[in-house]
């Protein structure tokens, strides 16, 4: 693109984007790998409840078992509340895409991600996992118009190659 590109839009942090966030950014683990941490806390509370040394501690740890394993399996509700809980939650996003790299701005969060910071980017079916030094973030495809995804993609074979 010969002329400089500045593209800005508004989004709210509603559940919708969270929920969008967690289903295009997280890989989730549907093995009993994911269950290992319960299953240790409740093999070792059962241990302890069989060899009469603590009552109260044993319970304690087979309750700690029985939750790491709710976590585990509500994984996504879990983190969507936390996300809900925040005071960023439901606030307006400024987005800007530029050619120097991508802004976030709200009255809680200032952030901008440089494209010469970003390792790689990803597409996905709603967005784009953008990696970077300080770890990996989402933006959405419904908060982009048509030219701006499309610049997103042409940085994204940029930083790829």
């Amino acid at each position: 693109m010969n002329q400089q590109y500045s593209y800005t839009t508004q989004y709210t942090l509603d559940k919708s984007h969270f929920s969008e966030c967690y289903d295009e950014s997280v890989v989730v683990d549907k093995t009993i790998r994911a269950y290992r941490k319960a299953i240790i806390f409740s093999i070792v509370g059962i241990a302890l409840l069989l060899t009469n040394i603590n009552g109260y501690a044993s319970w304690f740890i087979i309750a700690l078992g029985a939750l790491e394993a709710l976590s585990v399996y509500f994984r996504k509700p879990w983190w969507l509340m936390r996300q809900m809980m925040s005071k960023a939650a439901n606030n307006e996003v400024t987005l800007t895409i530029d050619e120097s790299g991508i802004t976030n701005d709200s009255f809680y969060v200032q952030g901008t991600i440089l494209w010469q910071d970003i390792n790689s980017i990803t597409s996905t079916e709603q967005g784009f996992l953008i990696k970077h030094a300080k770890g990996t973030s989402y933006l959405s495809k419904r908060s982009l118009d048509k030219q701006a995804t499309e610049f997103v993609s042409s940085k994204m074979s940029e930083t790829n190659d």
